[in-house]
């Protein structure tokens, strides 16, 4: 069978750049390892006329955040009618937007935190919501801009009104859930499985827990009770469903058990452009699936269309 010509989309212009530069390179190298042809694209204002210009049979989307994740690279992808991976542009729009991403999953029976959504010069000296919460941005990824807002804490992050704020105007102001972190992923109808994220020296997951080495522990598979790996699992297929995933989906959960074994359970979002870093998760969950890094990429190459 002739291998297909892959444009691999990476860089942009978000501020997720340098990881999507690291997924692209890593899923460009393994995909020249797999026998497809390769093009490394950065992509910038120009990508439609270099795309056009290119014509591969495939492109891959390495991209994050803003414009890469979010419906606009999927509608120029799907004007220029080349085959791309995972999610389409409704599905993608909506995942981003994690109010609507919300609305939709809570219309589903999935467990979601109490949240609203402000303008974030409308958080002064009064909290939005009584402490502990989170404040992250909307239309954000990789942690990017999320505050922890602490139960003691006399008054809401001053920073989110500054000029230093550099996430959006809108934010949502999140129910903080306590306890531990899980992430399960999803591999079209498949179930891979799950890991827990343990961050080192941080907090919270944040982007240097994500991306920097040494800066979280994955446990994979995650030690959990089998009736929550399985509850984790079925919430988590029923999201990439709900908001209409395609490809490769990622959801995070948050699950407090400080009180009981069945404790709470959260799905906080679904993420349709995972990472695909040396220390990215959906990796991991498929080489502990017995799913090897180059088949993963090669199913996503394989799985590309349009009209998604």
């Amino acid at each position: 069978m002739k291998r297909k010509n892959v444009a691999v989309l990476m860089g942009g212009f978000s501020s997720e750049r340098p990881v999507s530069l690291s997924s692209g390179t890593a899923c460009a190298d393994a995909l020249e390892i797999e026998g497809y042809a390769v093009t490394r694209v950065d992509v910038g204002r120009d990508v439609a006329r270099v795309l056009s210009e290119l014509g591969p049979d495939v492109a891959f989307n390495a991209l994050h955040g803003p414009f890469g994740e979010d419906g606009a690279i999927q509608g120029i992808l799907e004007y220029l009618d080349i085959p791309y991976t995972h999610s389409g542009v409704l599905a993608s729009a909506l995942a981003m937007d994690k109010q609507l991403a919300k609305i939709v999953a809570k219309a589903e029976g999935i467990p979601v935190a109490d949240a609203l959504v402000v303008n974030r010069f409308e958080i002064g000296n009064e909290h939005p919501m009584a402490p502990p919460y989170v404040v992250k941005p909307v239309n954000e990824g990789s942690s990017f801009g999320v505050v922890i807002v602490t139960e003691g804490q006399g008054n809401p992050p001053q920073i989110i009104g500054s000029t230093e704020w550099q996430y959006g105007e809108r934010v949502m102001v999140e129910r903080y859930i306590a306890g531990r972190e899980f992430t399960c992923a999803v591999m079209g109808d498949r179930v891979l499985g799950i890991a827990e994220i343990i961050p080192v020296g941080h907090a919270f997951y944040d982007y240097d827990s994500k991306y920097v080495p040494g800066g979280s522990k994955h446990e994979c598979p995650a030690k959990i009770s089998p009736n929550i790996y399985q509850k984790i699992e079925t919430l988590a297929l029923k999201a990439h469903k709900a908001i209409g995933c395609r490809g490769v989906s990622r959801s995070d959960f948050r699950f407090d058990d400080r009180k009981s074994a069945d404790g709470e359970l959260v799905w906080l979002e679904v993420n349709t452009q995972p990472g695909m870093t040396p220390t990215s998760l959906v990796p991991e969950i498929a080489a502990a699936a017995g799913i090897g890094f180059g088949e993963l990429l090669s199913w996503i190459v394989e799985d590309a269309s349009c009209s998604r």
